[in-house]
This record gives structure tokens, C-alpha cells and sequence, in this order.
């Protein structure tokens, strides 16, 4: 594991706020672009799509603008910026985005009950019991 990595995610169960996780299901033109551009983006401790992981809390489009919101597994996470700025970077892929911004919401708060079904699936195949 590198020095970037999340070392202290918390897999522990909690409860998963109404509306979540978020997928971008339903979601059209830029926006949809923008969900399929974070579901490359991996999470810094194993390879699973921050989408999957149901870190993303919302994406928005408006004109050549995208905001994205979401959360970290571990509130002291080292690779933030890192984290961050691929998913600026992923969020500029969309048509017609010229700008993009990310912020960071702890609340509701990560669990690991707001990881997809394929999310689960991908973190067992890792090596984790979830």
C-alpha cells in the first residue's frame, strides 16, 4: 500500500441515508458523461469506482460548468487531493463541461451499507468481507 493510500477507511456497517448511494442512473447528456467518467475512478486503496463505492453524492451540470460532490471513506484521508483532482479531471471529460469543482461532504456519513451491489462484489473479489 502506498503513503497515499487511505490507510484508516472504516468498514464497519451503518446506516444508509434515504436516496443513496447514488449511481447517476437516470441522469442524461453532460451529467450521465459525468457519472461515466467517475466510474473510472478508482478509490486509492483498491480497485473499485469511488460510483461503486458510494462516495459520489451528487452530480450537477449547468451550461459548461459541473459540480460534484462527495466523500471520503476516512475523514483524514491523505490521498484527498489526490482523489480530488482525478475527479475534476474526470469530470472535464464530459461535453461541453469547461469547468469543473469538487467538494467534500461528510454528512450524511460513509459506510460501507452505501457500496453498490457491484461495489460489494468487486471489494470481495479484493479481498475484503463485505
Amino acid at each position: 500500500m502506498s503513503s497515499d493510500a487511505c490507510a484508516y477507511t472504516d468498514y464497519e456497517d451503518g446506516e444508509v441515508p434515504a436516496g443513496f448511494p447514488r449511481t447517476g442512473e437516470g441522469a442524461t447528456g453532460a451529467e450521465a458523461e459525468v457519472w461515466a467518467a467517475l466510474r473510472e475512478v478508482e478509490d486509492p486503496e483498491m480497485p473499485v469506482s469511488i460510483v461503486d463505492l458510494g462516495l459520489v453524492y451528487d452530480v450537477s451540470v449547468d451550461g459548461d460548468e459541473a459540480a460534484v460532490e462527495m466523500t471520503l471513506t476516512y475523514t483524514g484521508c491523505p490521498a484527498k487531493d489526490m482523489l480530488t483532482n482525478d475527479v475534476r479531471c474526470a469530470a472535464l471529460t464530459a461535453s461541453g463541461v469547461q469547468t469543473a469543482s469538487v467538494s467534500i461532504q461528510y454528512s450524511p456519513p460513509w459506510s460501507v451499507e452505501m457500496v453498490t451491489d457491484d461495489g460489494r462484489e468487486q471489494l470481495r473479489e479484493f479481498g475484503l468481507s463485505v
